[in-house]
């Protein structure tokens, strides 16, 4: 018989709600991943807590849906209480929720090729 292992990344914890200023219905996400199309989650996700024991932790913010357009890198923990304009007049459509540091490289490689680095989970 051979003996699996399992794996559970608690952190980073993302927790998003379908209200702006924290209110409504929540959902919660941890380890890393990308969320490809925010308006797939709960009918759109306004508002955000990015929580992580790490100080690289990385949260990426596109305005295009497949970690396409612009972006906006915020490292550590957060609270945004609405995402609605947050890139420069830009409504928030995609995201990347890292336990690592992601280099500004990385995050164009994603850009230009829509794939997450291996051990991500895409949503």
């Amino acid at each position: 018989m051979v003996n699996r292992a399992f794996i559970s990344q608690t952190f980073p914890r993302l927790t998003v709600w379908d209200e702006e200023n924290f209110r409504g219905s929540r959902r919660i996400f941890t380890g890393n991943l990308g969320i490809r199309n925010i308006d797939n989650i709960l009918d759109g996700i306004e508002s955000l807590r990015f929580f992580s024991t790490s100080g690289n932790a990385t949260l990426v913010l596109f305005t295009r849906t497949r970690f396409r357009g612009n972006f906006r890198v915020l490292r550590g923990n957060r609270s945004i209480a609405d995402l609605d304009d947050f890139i420069n007049g830009n409504d928030v459509e995609s995201l990347i929720s890292s336990n690592q540091r992601l280099t500004l490289q990385q995050i164009r490689n994603i850009r230009s090729s829509g794939q997450l680095p291996s051990g991500y989970r895409t949503i």
